[in-house]
């Protein structure tokens, strides 16, 4: 089945909110056999709002909707269906004593505008939202379906678990599709792209490749009658890329670098400590994304100025001879903060943030310095240009050069 997104609200046209929405239905349909044709986004006008949905309607078997279900004069999106499918909209009895008591519960004194929610259409029916106060519509008419959920990612998210995606997956028969990321480090786009020549005609599984903050990510998506025969096909491609892509492959579907990387501390039963420089921070903030970061982080120290390299036991004199950017600095600093903090492996990154370039050395140029007391490594990274980029680059290939040590060994 053909499915399309409809995005509504003008606060994306004005790029002020990032339609997460339309990424997460995205994620979840492949899951249920549905293909995903379009994504549109319309802002909060009942003209152009009705024109995109009857658009929607007459290419797509499903049309799902985000946002538009308010209270307020500028929700229009039960208004733009209903003109869409020439119905009228009627008042609900039921649907605005269960607003009522959504309101009386939590003691609060609910306004009059809010019984707009409590409207449907003849051909809909409402899908509840235990999270606020506008229902959903589940809409049936000509062969088709309308799925209309408010905006709030909460509401909507809870919405499409409990409620919609149940009901579609009754609904479903035929094909399953699925999908597997493979995430990788070390190598370009175009690099891997060629790599993977052999591949990329085949449209069971595809293969699709994109680049990412944290690397080179590629997404393959099968299609078969049963779900197992599906997550074979992806599984026989996945030992053949392996093959090419070795130990540049750092992560696999929702996993993130720095979970890796603290899970490997954690089976080593490793304490880590950073010094750092250019990224100002932002390793350390990685590092402690991942819950159960105090079972193996010891600290960071952001030692942006050399008299606070020195004082955490870095030779000043070192710093003079090769500049604060340099390989010698950089293994200094992971050694001094493993030493100083009592830890089993230091991690370093001193660099070119920029805008200008600093001793010499071009905007870009980082240091990545490991120390575990038995193996000291630099790695060299040439990063991009601009600033925030800098930051966020080094801080994920000091990860990941963080986690070949951890495979490695030490």
């Amino acid at each position: 089945m053909r499915a399309e997104i409809v995005s509504i609200g003008t606060e994306l046209l004005l790029g002020q909110i990032i339609d997460t929405n339309a990424a997460y239905i995205a994620g979840e349909l492949p899951l249920l056999g549905i293909d995903l044709y379009y994504v549109s986004q319309v802002g909060d006008n009942l003209g152009r709002m009705t024109e995109v949905l009857g658009r929607a309607w007459s290419r797509s078997d499903i049309v799902i909707t985000t946002g538009g279900l308010g209270p307020t004069q500028d929700d229009v999106t039960r208004e733009g269906i209903a003109a869409m499918l020439g119905e009228k909209i009627y008042a609900d009895a039921t649907l605005e004593k269960e607003i009522r008591e959504f309101f009386a519960q939590r003691a609060w004194k609910m306004p009059e505008s809010n019984v707009k929610q409590a409207t449907l259409i003849p051909s809909a029916r409402p899908i509840v939202n235990p999270r606020g106060t506008a229902p959903g519509w589940w809409v049936e008419k000509d062969g088709k379906l309308l799925i209309a959920m408010p905006g709030p990612p909460i509401e909507m998210q809870r919405m499409w678990e409990k409620e919609a995606s149940p009901r579609l997956r009754q609904m479903m028969k035929g094909e399953v599709i699925l999908s597997r990321t493979i995430k990788t480090l070390g190598l370009s786009e175009a690099a891997v792209d060629e790599l993977l020549v052999p591949f990329l005609k085949d449209t069971n599984p595809s293969i699709g490749v994109y680049a990412k903050s944290d690397g080179i990510q590629l997404r393959l998506t099968s299609k078969a009658a049963r779900r197992e025969e599906a997550a074979a096909r992806i599984a026989a491609r996945e030992d053949e890329i392996r093959a090419l892509l070795g130990s540049c492959i750092w992560g696999l579907d929702d996993e993130t670098l720095e979970g890796v990387v603290g899970w490997l501390l954690a089976a080593r039963k490793w304490r880590l400590a950073i010094m750092e420089s250019c990224t100002g921070g932002l390793l350390s903030s990685m590092v402690t994304d991942s819950p159960g970061s105090s079972a193996y982080f010891k600290g960071g120290v952001v030692a942006y100025a050399n008299e606070v390299k020195v004082a955490w036991g870095v030779p000043s004199g070192l710093i003079e001879r090769h500049g604060v950017v340099s390989t010698e600095v950089a293994a200094a600093m992971a050694a001094a903060i493993r030493e100083r903090m009592k830890a089993e492996v230091g991690v370093s990154t001193t660099g070119v943030a920029g805008p200008d370039e600093l001793e010499g050395k071009p905007v870009g140029l980082v240091y990545i310095g490991l120390d575990d007391g038995r193996t000291q490594r630099v790695v060299e990274a040439n990063v991009p240009r601009r600033r925030v980029d800098i930051k966020k680059r080094a801080s994920v290939h000091a990860l990941f050069e963080l986690r070949r040590l951890l495979l490695d060994g030490g």
